[in-house]
């Protein structure tokens, strides 16, 4: 798999040895890896690349792991993101807090790295379907992620590997709206330098790809914005 195609996690963590302990283990189980040492710069990771899942610290400086992930959950673009939340408070108040306030999963710390490695790839199953080979659904368009194979109606569609990947992002999403910048993090990569005329391009490509006999186009261009599947 491409490593623009890997799942991108992002770990909030002030501690360096332990924000180092996380990502050697997300990467090892596969993943890109963000990090964050406080809250304002995780808020402007997510900002800039769409993280598939976050890993966030209760107790940050400035800003609290609480109020990155109430922050985060109020605003309609980044609310689908998953947060585990890891904190040392083990009371039932905070985990009750800690969900509340939008946590998906919370972790108490010290914990086991293999149990929060398991935690992860469920939240990830749920919001990023086609990274463990699951088959997407959208209208009459079928993506088989485990085969590479595209298909409309009876049809087989062909699509290049980059129109494969971006038709993957938008099936895992549909409906929702993503920048050009976002979408080249995604599918390119952030070590890669690619013009954002490019996204164009090759949305034209998959445009073109999935109506080779004038059916419905089920890419929408937003204004000012970018691209959404339906």
């Amino acid at each position: 798999m491409a490593a623009a195609e890997l799942p991108c996690v992002l770990v909030v963590e002030d501690e360096p040895a332990q924000r180092e302990v996380l990502a050697y283990n997300l990467e090892a189980e596969g993943y890109r890896v963000l990090r964050a040492e406080n809250g304002e710069e995780g808020l402007l990771l997510v900002n800039e690349s769409a993280p598939d899942i976050i890993v966030l610290d209760w107790m940050l400086p400035n800003v609290s792991g609480i109020e990155v992930c109430r922050r985060l959950k109020t605003r309609a673009e980044t609310r689908g993101i998953p947060i585990i939340m890891l904190s040392a408070r083990s009371e039932e108040v905070d985990r009750v807090r800690g969900l509340e306030t939008g946590a998906d999963d919370y972790v108490v710390k010290p914990y086991s790295i293999v149990e929060l490695m398991a935690r992860v790839r469920a939240q990830l199953r749920r919001v990023r379907p086609s990274s463990v080979g699951e088959t997407l659904q959208f209208s009459d368009i079928r993506l088989d992620a485990e085969s590479h194979r595209v298909f409309r109606g009876d049809a087989t569609l062909k699509l290049g590997p980059t129109e494969f990947r971006l038709l993957a992002t938008f099936m895992e999403k549909p409906g929702r709206v993503w920048s050009r910048e976002q979408l080249l993090d995604r599918v390119w990569g952030r070590d890669i330098y690619v013009d954002t005329r490019t996204v164009d391009v090759h949305i034209g490509r998959l445009r073109k790809a999935l109506c080779p006999n004038g059916e419905t186009d089920p890419l929408r261009t937003v204004r000012g914005a970018g691209y959404a599947l339906g």
